[in-house]
């Protein structure tokens, strides 16, 4: 492949990254997955061998779908991408810290990353593959799976809006104190992705930096079928 997927990920435009974050609590990563890798990772999808459990969204009411996590050890697409994408977030992670008046916590590498989450019993790998056929929606929610979690996750559209499905919308809600909720509607081109908040995020007033929650999901699928790829950083217990 001409241009590595790591090569990519070190080209992202990181400065801006970083202050979409800081600013807006999001930023749109665009095309960093080539149509053949969004067509691999499609492809494992009737591979039952490489997932670990397999939800029914309905079944548990968080909405319309199913999806898959992945088993360790990860696909090579999929571990790259988590290792990869890691360092940068971890930075911006160590800030938010800060600014919130707490001490940095989250180290340089995944490895080491990880290694705190399983010192905690979270060993379950927590990567996982979303399908939405007609009329298919996901709750808003978060994913946190134990006391460690990090505090950012990313998702990436594996095939075409308005070709492969219609509607599928990402939504991401900040939930603001002692103020209405703040919703943004987010549309993804194939191989795009989203670095969104886990939980929460510091938001500067005029005394300071404070605390807004964040949920995500999708909106409903209205026609098609569609594919995405979630990449948390933290495993589960």
């Amino acid at each position: 492949m001409p241009n590595p997927l790591e090569q990519r990920i070190k080209n992202l435009g990181w400065p801006a990254v970083q202050a979409a974050l800081d600013e807006q609590g999001y930023a749109v990563i665009p095309k960093l997955l080539l149509p053949e890798e969004c067509a691999e990772i499609i492809g494992t999808y009737t591979e039952e061998q490489r997932f670990r459990s397999t939800i029914q969204m309905a079944r548990h009411r968080f909405g319309l779908g199913e999806y898959k996590y992945y088993r360790a050890p990860l696909p090579e697409t999929l571990q790259q991408l988590r290792e990869g994408l890691y360092p940068e977030l971890a930075l911006a992670a160590n800030r938010w810290l800060n600014r919130l008046g707490h001490e940095e916590k989250y180290p340089a590498s995944l490895d080491e990353f990880l290694g705190m989450c399983h010192a905690q019993g979270q060993e379950r790998s927590t990567p996982l593959i979303l399908k939405y056929e007609e009329g298919g929606y996901n709750c808003l929610h978060q994913d946190l799976y134990g006391d460690e979690f990090f505090p950012f996750q990313a998702v990436f559209v594996l095939n075409e809006k308005e070709v492969d499905y219609t509607g599928g919308e990402f939504l991401l809600v900040e939930q603001r104190p002692r103020a209405q909720s703040r919703g943004h509607a987010i549309a993804l081109e194939k191989g795009a992705g989203l670095i969104f908040p886990t939980n929460h995020r510091p938001v500067e007033g005029t005394r300071g930096y404070y605390r807004t929650t964040l949920r995500h999901g999708v909106s409903t699928v209205t026609s098609g079928t569609r594919y995405s790829l979630g990449i948390i950083f933290h495993d589960a217990k």
